[in-house]
Order: structure tokens, then sequence, then C-alpha cells
């Protein structure tokens, strides 16, 4: 147990007090009090002298190198995986794992740019579904959150519309979802799905037509069982391939498939079974996974579909929404272009929350890449909630190129949090989260969002819409209960 004596005798006394009040994700400030363990010697000893996850002679603005190889590290040590590894030999695995995160890093060259080789590498190392779908995360609306199954097709025309009237739709929001409970409990005389007579009587294919007239798209919903979770229409197990070209002829878009009423077997299987039969149906049509996390999905779903749930089912209220967002959180990894963690639809709009906490929830979404499905009544939606629906510079945080799931890296007690991604052009997006019952300052560090002490950045505040200069080392601002502040950072 010598390395466990030693992980814990090696913080000084001050060091622990600290970390008692703020849960730091980051390594440099621990990079020498741990050297006691024998890992960072190792790591020295076998080559890399002068070896620390922010010392790694990289440039000094290669935003993406330091969020992940801090997100790595924060995997491996941040969480007490060291105490673990620590008792299985932990200094020769800790530096074992460590050697192998520099040899999966391309060399950096000097200059201040992320290279081409790092995405690269990022591409080899993902494999996606490959149907040119997803390559940012769905933008649209799904009538679930709100109507639960009190839909028809007059609802949904009536949506498109205003998604066109409100100006949302031209914000990137295309999709125009139908959830459960559109079609009767029964199949036809040669087992096509079938629209509700007394809710869609036009069907979904004129339904798809009036959407498409508005240059949106359509969006259905299915399930890998028997029945659908509402128990009022047929699943589509054992009926993927023809439910696929079935959906393909009515011009559907959007496939959510739903994991209810199944026979227990692996979702995986049956999950891929619709995904080859949406491919081989000879349209292309976003597969939504909703497996609700069950079988951690963010782990093998990014080859059968566009999107995968990471989490159950929100709900319009604080506790559900915070919830959710910890539970993707650990996901973050896993998401990509063409692939994305999904902690489900929004509920800006539907009443159960502030319009702080509201602006929280759309915020970290956006941050974390998630699909932005409005979940309320458009036709009818008040001027809080549309204002920030329609947040441009939140939005282009989400659907930002390069792809990368921004987290939490830093929290402190009484609910101080601080999330943050890089973006394309060597940019950093960054929220100071209060998920506190009273105000509270809240610092976010260079290192702990993964640029250098030495980096001056233009702080953008995207909710004030305001420009702070010459800002380096940290940023700090005092954020409201529940309410956050969001930025991007760009280096000058």
């Amino acid at each position: 147990m010598k390395g466990v004596r030693c992980l814990v005798r090696g913080v000084p006394r001050r060091r622990r007090q600290r970390a008692s009040k703020r849960r730091r994700y980051t390594a440099e400030s621990l990079s020498k009090e741990w050297e006691c363990g024998g890992w960072w010697t190792g790591a020295r000893e076998s080559g890399f002298p002068n070896f620390s996850p922010f010392h790694l002679s990289l440039p000094t603005r290669t935003n993406t190198y330091r969020f992940w190889i801090n997100t790595i590290y924060n995997r491996v040590c941040g969480f007490g995986w060291e105490t673990r590894m620590a008792r299985v030999g932990g200094e020769a695995t800790m530096t074992s794992l460590l050697l192998l995160l520099l040899l999966l890093l391309p060399t950096a060259a000097t200059g201040g740019r992320v290279t081409k080789g790092w995405e690269s590498a990022v591409e080899t190392r993902r494999s996606v579904l490959d149907n040119g779908l997803g390559t940012t995360p769905p933008m649209g609306w799904n009538s679930w959150n709100h109507f639960h199954c009190d839909i028809n097709e007059q609802l949904i025309g009536e949506t498109a519309d205003a998604l066109v009237s409100t100006g949302l739709a031209e914000l990137g929001y295309h999709y125009v979802n139908i959830d459960d409970c559109w079609g009767e409990n029964y199949r036809d005389s040669q087992g096509n799905l079938v629209a509700k007579q007394s809710t869609f009587p036009s069907g979904i294919s004129s339904l798809a037509d009036y959407v498409h007239g508005k240059g949106l798209k359509l969006g259905i919903y299915s399930d890998a069982g028997t029945q659908t979770c509402s128990k009022t229409m047929p699943g589509s197990l054992g009926y993927e391939d023809q439910d696929a070209q079935t959906f393909a002829s009515w011009g559907v878009d959007y496939l959510k498939y739903d994991n209810c009423n199944n026979p227990g077997t692996s979702p995986r299987e049956r999950y891929s079974k619709m995904s080859s039969a949406l491919q081989n149906s000879g349209r292309d049509i976003f597969f939504s996974l909703c497996e609700w996390g069950v079988d951690d999905p963010a782990t093998w779903a990014s080859s059968i579909g566009n999107s995968w749930r990471t989490t159950g089912d929100i709900f319009d209220s604080w506790d559900s929404m915070t919830s959710r967002a910890d539970e993707n959180d650990k996901w973050a990894s896993y998401a990509k272009p063409g692939g994305w963690n999904d902690p489900d639809m929004l509920e800006v709009g539907n009443g159960g929350m502030t319009t702080e906490e509201y602006r929280s929830h759309f915020s970290i979404w956006a941050l974390a890449k998630a699909p932005l499905l409005i979940g309320c009544d458009v036709r009818s939606i008040s001027e809080d909630a549309l204002e920030i629906l329609s947040n441009s510079e939140v939005i282009a945080v989400n659907q930002d190129s390069l792809g990368v799931q921004g987290k939490k890296v830093a929290a402190w007690g009484g609910g101080a949090e601080v999330w943050a991604g890089p973006l394309s052009g060597e940019r950093v997006a960054v929220i100071l989260w209060n998920r506190g019952s009273s105000p509270a300052t809240i610092t976010a560090e260079w290192s702990d969002i993964g640029l250098s002490s030495s980096t001056v950045v233009n702080a953008r505040d995207l909710w004030a819409h305001s420009d702070t200069a010459s800002v380096q080392g940290e940023l700090t601002a005092t954020v409201d209960s529940h309410a956050c502040k969001m930025y991007v950072l760009t280096p000058q």
C-alpha cells in the first residue's frame, strides 16, 4: 500500500484543505507535489525529462491539445483512479498510461496552431455512422415534452409555420419531429404502419410535403420493441426493413427510436437492425437512439446512429435538468461530428423553471454539443424563451465545426462550477455556472481550460453581447443563483 500512502502524504496540508473546498480537475499545480508517488519521476526517467501535463512543449495556444490532455489526465487522476492504480502496482501503471497518451498525441510544431495531425488522429480513432448526417448537432422541435400524446397534423403544420415566422428556422431549427402516438394501434393487411385517421387524416406523406415546403425536415418516432412507450401503436421490432422503407416513402428525414416493451435482448443488436434498414432505405434519415443510456450507448452507438441518449427522460425542473447535465458529462469524450451524446430535449419555455435556469439549461446543452430540440409550444412561445432559443452566439458554440463536447473542468462546494471546451480557430468556450442558492464569484483559471498562463484573450460575453479585451490568466465574474455567464475566449 506504499503507493496509496504516498499519494495522500504527497499533497501538502494547504493543498488538501483547498481541495476540500474546490474540486480541481487540473494537473499543473499538483505535478511537483505528486512526484513522491513515483509516476512523474518514472515518466521523466523514461525519456521525458520535462514531463508534466501542461509542460509538453506544446504551442502556446494549442487549445485542443491542452483541453484533451487535461481531460484524459482528469479521467485517470482527478476522480480517485490514482488510488485504485496504486493498489495494482500504480506507479508503473500510471507511467504506462501517461506514456501511451504521449504516443497518441502527434508531435506539436511551434507556431501556435492546432495541427492537422491532431485532427487526423482524432478522426482516426473515431468510428461513425457513414450516412453523411449529423456533422453538427441536430436542431429543431419535438412534440413530446409539451404535448405528449395530444398531437395532430394541424399542430405539426402550425409548428412548422411558427418556426419560420419566429425566425427560429433561419437560425438552424430545421427538424419538426413527431413523437409517440401518431399511429393506429394496428398494422394494415400488408403489415405497414398506419397514421391515426382521427388525428393525421391526410397521412404522414402529405404532412412531410407541407413541412418540406417550408424548407424544413420531418421527423417521426418508433420503438425497438413490440409496442411504443405509450402502448398505443406497434413498435418496429421484427419490422425494421419494412418500416424503414415506409418512412423513406413518406419523406421522413429523422427517426427517434425508443426502447420500450422490448424482449430483453441486446439494445445494440436491436438498434443495429434498424440502422442497417435505414441505410438500405434509399433515403438519408438521421437516426436518434433513445436507449436512455442503460447500456452505455456512448461506447458503441457511434457506428449505428447519429445521436444516442445518455440519460433517462428530462422533466421541466431544475433538479432534472442539472442531473441530466451531469450524467451526460461523463461521456463527453465520445461525442464527435456524425455522432452526439443526447441528454434529452430542451425544456426552455415550458414554465417549470425560471428564466435564469432556462438560460443555464440552454448554455450547458449548447456547450455539450447536445441536440437542440425545442420542447415547448412554439406557436405561443414567451418573449423570454424565444430570446434564449434565438441567441445566435450560443447556437454557434453548439454548431462549431471542431465538434468537441465541452465539459465540467472545475467545481467548488456550494455549487460553483466552470465548464469549458475548445472551439475552432483556437478559441475556447467557457461557462461560469452557479448551481448554488446564493450569488457566487466564480473564476476560470487558464490552467483549468487549457490555456497557457501567458495567453491574452478577448472575452466575449454571449448573453450580454459585450467584449472585454486583454484578459490574461483567469476570468472572474459574480453569478446569480442558478444563473450562468457564458463566454468565448479568442487569443489576441
